[in-house]
């Protein structure tokens, strides 16, 4: 996707997220996002060094700043060729309804995973709690 729309897939999420909410911060598109704010600082930098966001002051708080695509950036935004959504609605259009339900229950069933996984401590802790309790319990 970098060589046909001049993005990467998280440089184009970040800025399809933008466009659909202008004025949106950095730390409120990394909670969108899922991620550290640390994470997305990399693709923000390399966004604006692009011309493709801009960075200004929150009109309401100074010490905050909030995203705007640029018009450069609503370009590249209204590309839809070339892009990771062209190619999942091409996948989609070229596979059966009872593959896409197959698919729909996969995906399903990933996110509710992965949704169950952020509500575990980290497998560390786990292993490191379980050690423990059974400790305790041969004591």
């Amino acid at each position: 996707m970098q060589s046909s729309v001049g993005v990467t897939g998280p440089q184009r999420l970040a800025l399809r997220l933008v466009g659909l909410r202008p004025g949106l911060s950095a730390g409120e598109l990394a909670a969108t996002l899922h991620v550290h704010p640390s994470t997305l600082t990399g693709v923000l930098h390399r966004l604006v060094t692009q011309g493709l966001v801009a960075r200004t002051d929150d009109p309401d708080d100074a010490r905050r700043a909030v995203l705007r695509l640029t018009p450069r950036g609503a370009a590249v935004n209204a590309r839809r060729s070339g892009t990771v959504e062209a190619a999942v609605a091409d996948t989609l259009r070229a596979v059966g309804e009872r593959d896409r339900r197959a698919t729909t229950r996969m995906l399903e069933y990933l996110a509710g995973c992965l949704g169950a996984a952020d509500a575990r401590p980290p497998a560390r802790d786990r292993r490191a709690s379980t050690r423990t309790a059974r400790s305790s319990a041969a004591r």
